[in-house]
């Protein structure tokens, strides 16, 4: 049997250090408390902190010690469905406030960051999206066309523009979208905690809600050893939601991401290589993001396994590395961890109103950097008695994902069927262009 891999974040070494936080001791009251001290939950808190609400905070684990502080931190307006797709599944209107709210979702982030001066390595330069096939470059060429339509600053890449773009020749086009960047992302979570402290706020670590219930008309968080009483409630747990609402985890499918970072790559190579500090997602099934870091090492993510991950199961993402950058053959890996990605039905995050009092917000699809900050202050704003019809994003009922106790069993069984449709599509490719990469 193939040992398990040592898991260290790349994150978690170069992050500044996070506000010191205890755990929840006794019973207190806030006038709002949310589950969760993600992105979804801390700018949730922040915004209600800012407009003057008591607020308290409750995270399970450490603060970005989940999916906040575990991904690739590239920050992509909008969501995974395009603008016209949006507005012909959920009308003009709705569907094209949708459309304006996500694709702020990096404006918010950047302000945010600017406001309280937090430190986490925020570049704004564009990411791009790079074709893998002709017929990829086609479907962003109608993409890139819908967002012209709105006005937004994308431009459509020459396969010579993304060579100097990313510093790879695997691609055969691509697009730039000007509004998004990235950031460090456990930095960028663990500001927002500091953020939220100065604004008054309390967080507590190590405090799972374990129960919730009704008390007097106002709502009763049980924790391990205390509780709070509150009348406005927030779940922000996103694919680590639990059974504190089983109809709530069950709208979500959990499916593992899992990246792995290079040893600092020597200057005169790495001034080729994503030069003008873009991040990349391509147009794979099974799509592969990567970036530089601060420090120079190349990151790059894509599907993970649902069991411990090996030296043999890791090799998939030290091959992809080499696919798009031969040059990189023979330099190290220092780093490899991984975490959930909340995949929906639809495709689409959801804002739900559970019951009078009880919001939650999830379901971010990959995207949850801009996203999940900007269903923070969506949440926020709710919970502060602005009308559906102000908030740009629709209400959604809760429909849990049918058979969802199957639901690990399809995805394992769906990431292995588009791994082999890739893999076929990457030497199909080889044969016709006999360009010497390994599928």
């Amino acid at each position: 049997m193939t040992a398990a891999v040592p898991l260290q974040s790349l994150w978690a070494v170069t992050a500044p250090a996070g506000p010191v936080c205890s755990t929840l001791s006794g019973t207190q009251r806030a006038q709002a408390a949310i589950i969760g001290a993600g992105y979804t939950g801390l700018s949730a808190a922040l915004h209600l902190a800012e407009a003057g609400r008591d607020v308290v905070v409750l995270e399970a684990a450490e603060i970005g010690e989940r999916a906040s502080g575990l991904n690739g931190g590239q920050v992509i307006p909008g969501v995974k469905v395009d603008p016209d797709n949006l507005e012909a599944i959920l009308g003009p209107y709705v569907g094209g406030r949708l459309v304006s709210t996500a694709a702020a979702g990096p404006d918010l982030v950047f302000d945010l960051i600017a406001r309280h001066g937090i430190e986490c390595e925020a570049t704004r330069t564009g990411w791009i999206q790079p074709a893998t096939s002709e017929l990829a470059l086609a479907q962003l060429a109608r993409r890139a066309e819908q967002w012209w339509r709105r006005g937004a600053p994308l431009d459509l890449l020459s396969r010579r523009e993304v060579l100097q773009l990313t510093g790879s020749a695997r691609y055969c086009g691509g697009l730039l979208d000007r509004r998004g960047g990235t950031v460090q992302p456990l930095a960028y979570i663990r500001g927002l905690a500091h953020a939220l402290l100065r604004a008054g706020g309390r967080i507590y670590i190590r405090t799972p809600a374990l129960r919730l219930g009704r008390l007097g008309g106002a709502w009763s968080i049980e924790t391990p050893e205390g509780g709070v009483n509150t009348p406005q409630v927030i779940i922000a747990t996103d694919a680590y939601t639990g059974t504190l609402n089983d109809n709530l985890r069950r709208t979500v499918v959990p499916v593992p991401s899992f990246q792995v970072a290079t040893a600092p790559i020597a200057p005169p190579l790495r001034s080729t290589i994503l030069p003008e500090g873009q991040a990349a997602s391509d147009t794979w099934h099974l799509l592969r993001y990567f970036r530089l870091e601060a420090g120079g090492r190349l990151v790059l993510g894509t599907r993970g396994t649902f069991a411990p991950p090996t030296q043999h199961s890791i090799q998939y993402h030290y091959r992809a590395v080499h696919e798009i950058y031969p040059q990189l053959r023979g330099l190290a890996f220092e780093y490899h961890w991984g975490g959930l990605v909340a995949m929906t039905r639809d495709h689409l995050p959801h804002l739900h109103e559970l019951a009078p009092g009880l919001l939650a917000g999830l379901g971010y699809n990959g995207r949850g950097v801009a996203m999940a900050t900007m269903m923070g202050r969506l949440l926020a704003r709710r919970a502060l008695g602005a009308p559906v019809v102000e908030l740009g994003f629709p209400l959604t009922p809760v429909l849990p994902v049918p058979f969802h106790g199957l639901s690990n069993v399809g995805a394992r069984a769906a990431i292995q069927y588009l791994r082999c449709v890739d893999g076929l599509a990457r030497l199909r490719q080889r044969v016709s262009t006999r360009v010497p990469f390994r599928a």
